[in-house]
């Protein structure tokens, strides 16, 4: 989102935002969850279900259908995460200039499209057509989800915005990775299992993408088509307001940098760790993949909790030492103890996930940054862009960071890499002071 907002969310004059106490709440608006915008956040997590299904074996299955060409497989998938960035902050300009349901149909489009045209890639073998392919396909999910993250502000009351934005959280990790690794948990064997398998796990998530988006026709809700700008703002005052914003507002450059760091771990581990899991420490595929839908469970049933607590005891405060504190001691946990146990173990098994979950819980501690951002500014839609490339350059960033430190580090060394990117979030944080509603601590 990249301008300054005519209809303040909660207003009276804002469909949906209705402020606490208003007798015309539904037990949804009274949750936090904008009731006009109940459809759109179940069509979040059944796209980003179909959205993720590859998420915990595209790094082995590039490798595999490249051949001997397989150490392209990291590169492939760092031009997608750079893809997924860009796509973020479009999300955010393009919803502000055409509407946040439009952008979510163009996202829907480029996804279906380049996901077929990367699967018959894979077929060919051809190293450029893979990665073209999957290049493109990375602007999909953002422009869907993060769109109607902006759609979200646009319409949930500014007192309940930590807790609006928790719940799109909730959904969000709800797909990624946790119900689309259930999925392909179900789809690889059913499909004949291996290479194969995991080639028609991938098909059908086509037919999930599909269905999420068929959801988001049943919301009626008037900011999500139509302009969220003045008119007088030229398009290109509007897709560059998020960049300026940044360079001019420190807090703002801030919150950008905690927030690309918050899940940047995530999505390195998702490299790192199905070679580790599944292979030399001696569990399952399968295994690790469940491990992965605990892990990421745990995270969606507290991001509600998390985005509440940071209404009532600091948004700040919240992000500091549940997100980034907890989640470098969670990344900790959740590398050393599967080293720690019996390789192969049941017993072993039960405390690595046990230790995964630690940090999904602590991923949630992160969630209030969705409401910071937009009140460090009047520029609220600048404020947005700015937040929703971060939230997709955490995948640029970790698969990056895996790319740099993984050849001279190996895998130990990148985790304490990740460690250390909290480390300069923890301290990045007493520079983030926001006025916040309700009296709540800072």
């Amino acid at each position: 989102m990249a301008g300054s907002r005519q209809v303040a969310p909660g207003s009276a004059s804002a469909p949906g935002g209705l402020p606490a106490g208003d007798p015309r709440e539904t037990r949804l608006d009274r949750l936090g969850v904008p009731h006009v915008l109940r459809w759109g956040f179940l069509a979040v997590v059944v796209f980003m279900t179909g959205n993720a299904v590859e998420t915990n074996f595209v790094a082995p299955h590039l490798a595999e259908a490249l051949g001997s060409r397989s150490a392209a497989a990291a590169t492939v998938i760092s031009a997608y995460g750079l893809a997924v960035l860009v796509g973020s902050y479009l999300a955010g300009a393009l919803s502000d200039l055409l509407g946040p349901h439009r952008v979510m149909t163009l996202g829907f489009g480029i996804w279906v499209v380049f996901e077929v045209a990367f699967l018959l890639s894979l077929e060919t073998g051809n190293l450029a057509l893979v990665a073209t392919s999957y290049f493109v396909r990375g602007f999909g999910y953002p422009l869907f989800a993060f769109a109607f993250l902006v759609w979200i502000n646009a319409v949930a009351p500014r007192e309940r915005a930590g807790t609006a934005v928790g719940w799109f959280y909730v959904m969000f990790t709800g797909g990624l990775p946790t119900l689309g690794s259930l999925v392909a948990i179900a789809a690889i064997p059913a499909f004949g299992g291996g290479y194969g398998g995991e080639t028609g796990a991938m098909w059908l998530s086509i037919a999930l993408v599909v269905a999420g988006y068929a959801l988001t026709l049943l919301v009626r809700e008037e900011h999500g088509r139509r302009r969220l700008v003045p008119a007088e703002e030229s398009a290109a005052q509007v897709l560059t307001s998020g960049v300026r914003l940044a360079a001019t507002e420190p807090r703002v450059l801030v919150g950008f940098l905690v927030r690309i760091i918050n899940t940047a771990p995530q999505y390195g581990m998702f490299i790192i760790l199905p070679g580790v899991i599944a292979g030399t420490l001696g569990w399952s595929q399968s295994q690790f993949l469940l491990m992965s839908s605990f892990v990421y469970a745990s995270n969606i049933a507290f991001n509600a909790l998390f985005g509440a607590l940071g209404d009532r005891w600091g948004w700040v405060r919240t992000v500091r030492w549940f997100g980034v504190l907890g989640s470098a001691v969670g990344l900790l946990l959740w590398w050393y103890v599967p080293h720690w146990v019996e390789p192969g173990s049941d017993g072993g098994y039960v405390l690595s996930v046990a230790a995964g979950m630690v940090f999904g819980v602590m991923l949630a501690g992160f969630v209030p940054l969705g409401a910071i951002l937009p009140q460090l500014t009047d520029h609220k839609g600048a404020a947005m862009a700015v937040y929703t490339t971060a939230a997709g350059g955490a995948a640029f960033l970790g698969a990056a960071v895996v790319a740099v430190v993984q050849p001279w580090g190996g895998d130990v060394g990148t985790v304490w890499a990740f460690v250390v990117l909290y480390a300069v979030a923890f301290v990045l944080c007493r520079f983030l002071r926001v006025d916040q509603p309700r009296g709540a601590r800072r």
